[in-house]
């Protein structure tokens, strides 16, 4: 059996081709559209309550009887009580009077982490694959996860992450690579580490667990998609690339804005929620650069963006918004997800002369 068999039986799909998850960008109907073409579609459902949790499922099993991926964060909850966040409420300040949005909010957490609520929900809801990142939830979670049935995947940065999640219970290990868009996954080490390149972390991922590896991180096209096989991975993730496509719930200025993306237009950044995430560089982020260090605990920080964020969007400006994207989104091609994933996989398919 080959790497890419062991994948795709694992999570029963035909396809070893995976949706990244993307939390408020993934939709039912991208999620529904990647899965009945073969692959694995997803669903971020971090800062999700248990009933949009609920709803979104029932939307994509109206779409789809195929596999498909709940992905959620498994953060440790914020210390907000012990932040001083008056330099960075000072620093927001001046944009919040520009748009006269009143006061800055304090930090706040949006959402709990993956907790045993939501673990009864997933129970119930028995997705074919939940996914994590920032590691795995607790020994009780990952057990009762895979004895219902349920493949679970992790996010690796390095290779002692991959080993760490396939000490933890995890079915295969997505290797994610710096050039990714979104949240970085790191859980091992200090946050603004695990900035491995894929080309660099997925051959040493492989060789590091006994598991499926999944490479992420700057995949665009078939030629990305042929060199991950060729270092070893099982399966690819995309996120990016199925952002390019019309199923994806994403704001018309965000979508401008990967069209127009070249290879350094996008950085890594706090500001938008307190841990590094890969977006388009705008306003925000160019003028905060130097601030990085004064952002609330993740993912605290995203409460004192927020309004900034909903005045852009209102707007039709990119000043302020999260603009999440990872350093391919020149090679992605606005197309259907469902033919973008068969085309993706049958021209890496002749690249590697199969």
């Amino acid at each position: 059996m080959n790497t890419a068999d062991r994948l795709t039986r694992l999570l029963d799909i035909d396809l070893a081709i995976i949706q990244a998850p993307m939390a408020g960008a993934s939709t039912a109907e991208l999620a529904a559209a990647v899965s009945n073409a073969g692959g694995l579609g997803s669903l971020g459902t971090a800062m999700m309550t248990p009933s949009e949790v609920r709803a979104q499922t029932g939307a994509l099993r109206a779409l789809t009887n195929k596999p498909f991926n709940l992905n959620f964060f498994v953060h440790a909850e914020p210390d907000i009580a012990s932040h001083d966040g008056a330099a960075m409420r000072g620093a927001l300040k001046p944009y919040f009077d520009e748009r006269g949005l009143g006061e800055v909010p304090e930090p706040a957490s949006p959402a709990p982490a993956f907790n045993d609520e939501m673990l009864e929900l997933v129970l119930e809801l028995r997705p074919r694959v939940a996914s994590f990142h920032f590691g795995l939830p607790g020994t009780h979670a990952v057990k009762a996860l895979k004895e219902a049935g349920i493949v679970v995947l992790g996010s690796a940065t390095t290779a002692a992450e991959a080993r760490a999640l396939e000490t933890g219970g995890a079915d295969a290990i997505v290797a994610q690579g710096h050039e990714a868009g979104g949240h970085r996954g790191t859980f091992l080490d200090h946050v603004d580490l695990g900035t491995v390149g894929t080309m660099a972390l997925v051959p040493q991922v492989v060789d590091a667990v006994s598991v499926p590896v999944i490479a992420a991180g700057g995949i665009g096209d078939a030629r990305g998609v042929a060199a991950a096989f060729m270092l070893g991975a099982a399966g690819v993730q995309l996120g990016t690339a199925y952002l390019a496509c019309p199923e994806a719930g994403i704001h018309t200025v965000h979508r401008k804005a990967l069209t127009e993306a070249s290879d350094h237009s996008t950085v890594v950044t706090k500001l938008f929620s307190g841990r590094p995430a890969r977006a388009i560089r705008n306003r925000l982020t160019e003028e905060l650069h130097s601030l990085e260090a004064l952002t609330a605990p993740f993912p605290a920080q995203r409460a004192l963006v927020a309004p900034l964020a909903r005045v852009s969007a209102k707007e039709n400006r990119a000043e302020f918004m999260p603009l999440w994207s990872g350093q391919a989104a020149a090679l992605s091609k606005p197309e259907p997800a469902a033919e973008k994933t068969l085309r993706l996989i049958r021209e890496a398919e002749k690249l590697m002369g199969r």
